[in-house]
């Protein structure tokens, strides 16, 4: 099979697990904003946050070099037990440590939700970690099944905890824990993992590999995580925690449109690594990055055009001035595409250190801009500041990558949906219903228009794949 169809074929794969639960999870959004108060849906939110820098400070994102590094290894089975078993007892040691310092920090924080603080974050840690090495072992459909099962719980006991026993924030923190144990278990048992874990495996030299990969990816997470969600921590303290939960809800559809975006990014990811050092390597990766560019373009100027008319369908009255921040925060999400689109190639090379610095200037960029702006125009001042990190970085990054390789990116490209994302912004913020219709229409056929060669190819390899189970 060659790399285009393999790339293809694995995004399909993970595409069913991903898609079908986060489509679950997005609609049952007006659940969740109806019955749930604002300030309940900040709290929870702000405690997501909370656990999102925590878990890659706490493991060093070490479950993200042990991806890298069974990538090499897929086919020697000892190196990939030394590279399962290494990591693995570092976890459990950065577990014990993890408690210590909870058990002795817990006793000055007053809040009721704080021992999930401990209990999610190691539940997100070996989620994490179990997720990546069925990857790294070349199991997408393993990691697509473990990934649809914690989605999946997730939600159930989202709908039990708060429509059947009614108890909120508690039970919305509660299904996360419980969906990622889940998960956690799944994985262990069908891939075996007890198979590859032996203590005598543990290798020091492995701990200075896997280490020399993921510690300078710990300043880029959080980074991430200041770009991504500091602005939450910014508006729960000066606008307050309700204002955080509209934001929240503001940030969950350029939230789905990243989504879908990484389920195709882990591909990529994996593809680039393959290949990156074929004959045809750079012509390869800058066919495909113009190919993905148009796509998710295509996708965030879909979403935009679509708001008018699914947003009050989406989002409680209660949350209605999240509408204002959708479209930045969209364009943020694409400047984020792009980002991952260009990352891809440091992560191949194993130069993780650029990616490191970029974010960290992105990330004070998002500080300084947020706090300077939020008492003078509100909640407009997160959005913004989202996108200046955001543009920042992806500029940074596609200037410095071309010191790896020649990236041919279309300008003819860019400057069309310029023009179209310009378009779509006037449109939106004067809501008019016709004006909005028109819009719809065109952002429709500008997306089939530059996607059809996509399109065609798609179907084609699901027509393929239907005969051969038809013939089987």
């Amino acid at each position: 099979m060659n790399r285009e169809k393999k790339l293809v074929q694995n995004t399909i794969i993970l595409t069913i697990g991903k898609i079908s639960t986060q489509l679950i999870s997005f609609f049952l959004l007006p659940l969740y904003t109806a019955v749930l108060t604002t300030e309940e849906y900040g709290i929870v939110d702000l405690l997501n946050t909370c656990i999102s820098l925590i878990v890659p400070v706490i493991t060093l994102q070490i479950e993200h070099a042990v991806f890298r590094f069974l990538i090499e290894n897929r086919e020697d089975e000892e190196n990939k037990s030394v590279i399962i078993s290494t990591n693995l007892i570092i976890q459990i040691v950065q577990t014990i440590i993890y408690i210590i310092l909870f058990m002795i920090i817990a006793k000055n924080i007053h809040n009721d939700y704080k021992y999930f603080l401990a209990t999610n974050v190691i539940a997100a840690m070996f989620s994490s970690t179990m997720l990546q090495i069925s990857r790294g072992l070349g199991d997408n459909l393993r990691y697509t099944i473990g990934s649809f099962i914690t989605a999946a719980t997730t939600i159930l006991f989202n709908l039990i905890f708060i429509l059947g026993l009614h108890i909120g924030a508690y039970g919305m923190l509660l299904a996360t824990l419980l969906g990622n144990c889940i998960c956690i278990i799944y994985i262990f048992i069908t891939k075996k993992i007890y198979k590859y874990f032996k203590i005598t495996r543990y290798n020091k030299q492995q701990v200075k590999e896997l280490f020399k990969y993921s510690i300078p990816l710990i300043p880029n997470a959080i980074s991430w995580w200041t770009i991504n969600t500091s602005d939450k921590v910014i508006v729960s303290a000066i606008l307050g925690v309700a204002v955080n939960g509209i934001y929240s809800a503001a940030n969950k559809f350029s939230s789905m449109a990243i989504t879908i975006y990484n389920i195709f990014n882990m591909s990529w990811t994996e593809s680039v690594a393959l290949h990156i050092n074929d004959e045809d390597g750079e012509e390869y990766i800058s066919k495909t990055m113009n190919s993905a560019f148009k796509l998710f373009s295509s996708m965030c100027i879909g979403i935009i055009a679509c708001m008018p008319f699914v947003f009050n369908i989406m989002i409680n009255e209660k949350f209605k001035d999240a509408y204002y921040q959708i479209p930045i925060l969209m364009l943020s999400a694409l400047c984020n595409i792009i980002i991952g689109l260009v990352s891809a190639i440091y992560i191949a090379r194993k130069d993780t250190k650029v990616i490191a610095k970029t974010s960290l200037m992105s990330a004070i960029i998002n500080i300084i801009i947020n706090i300077g702006l939020i008492k003078i125009i509100g909640l407009y001042a997160a959005s913004i500041s989202t996108f200046l990190s955001y543009f920042t970085m992806m500029i940074l990054r596609v200037q410095d990558v071309k010191k790896y390789m020649k990236i041919n990116i279309h300008k003819y490209e860019i400057i069309k949906t310029v023009i179209m994302i310009l378009f779509v912004f006037i449109a939106y913020y004067i809501n008019n219903i016709i004006i909005n219709i028109i819009v719809l229409i065109l952002a429709i056929v500008y997306a089939i228009h530059d996607n059809w060669e996509l399109i065609k190819n798609i179907i084609f390899l699901c027509k393929s794949k239907i005969k051969r189970l038809l013939n089987s």
